[in-house]
């Protein structure tokens, strides 16, 4: 019987204690195992393009395939106007908020390490379903985040080309603009050069890349990282 009274004792004696060691603030917590999500780094390219049109971007592969959008658009140039699509094998992915005549499974809920683990994985992304701007995305690497600044965010790392214009007829209707705008003597260069420095701001090079550009994305995908470091960075991955 004075066993467990002692016991009890000890027990109300320890609780008492740590009461007042939550009070001072005094609770140290339990640290807990933390496993960072891989980094990928994947190509993407527009496919039919010649030259290829690439990026080569940085993406935690924690990323939702919603995400992984938004990195795609800001990587190319693309203004985010038309539906879009991801495709691995025989499965789609896609906004359900759109009307598919087809299964589509919620990209906001599907993660990019979950369908492509390793070097060689490959998706199709599609965007605009009218002009079908098909692109290949392929991951290079994956690496175990090590931590440090910057680490986790999505990054582009370099590219060539620049984007076609929106609403252009796909692939061929921009091929087709481009052939036109080198002959100023045709009867529809005027009409085709007021008609793509409309669509794109001002005159079209379809051989321009503007990294830093692209790292001040108006649509957000990016960080604000130091320019120095990751034009190094960019210069090593373009080779």
């Amino acid at each position: 019987m004075s066993r467990k009274e002692r016991n009890l004792f000890k027990e109300l004696s320890s609780g008492v204690q740590a009461m007042r060691e939550h009070r001072e603030g005094k609770v140290r917590l339990r640290k807990m195992a933390v496993h960072p999500s891989p980094t990928y780094q994947i190509k993407v390219t527009l496919l039919d393009s010649d030259p290829p049109i690439w990026r080569r971007v940085r993406v935690p592969g924690s990323a939702s395939l919603a995400r992984l959008d938004r990195v795609i658009q800001t990587a190319m140039g693309w203004t985010s106007s038309h539906a879009h699509m991801f495709a691995a094998g025989a499965v789609l992915y896609g906004d359900p908020d759109q009307d598919w005549d087809q299964a589509v499974q919620d990209e906001r809920e599907i993660r990019l390490a979950a369908i492509a683990n390793a070097p060689g994985a490959t998706l199709i992304y599609e965007y605009d379903m009218g002009d079908s701007w098909r692109h290949e995305v392929v991951v290079e690497e994956v690496a175990a985040d090590a931590g440090g600044a910057g680490v986790g965010v999505p990054l582009c790392l370099g590219g060539e080309r620049a984007c076609p214009p929106e609403d252009c007829g796909g692939i061929d209707g921009c091929y087709d603009m481009l052939e036109r705008l080198r002959d100023p003597g045709s009867d529809d260069y005027e009409e085709t050069r007021a008609w793509i420095e409309d669509a794109t701001g001002g005159p079209f090079d379809p051989d321009a890349f503007d990294l830093d550009a692209v790292l001040t994305g108006r649509l957000d995908a990016f960080s604000d990282l130091d320019r120095d470091s990751v034009r190094g960075t960019s210069e090593r991955a373009a080779r």
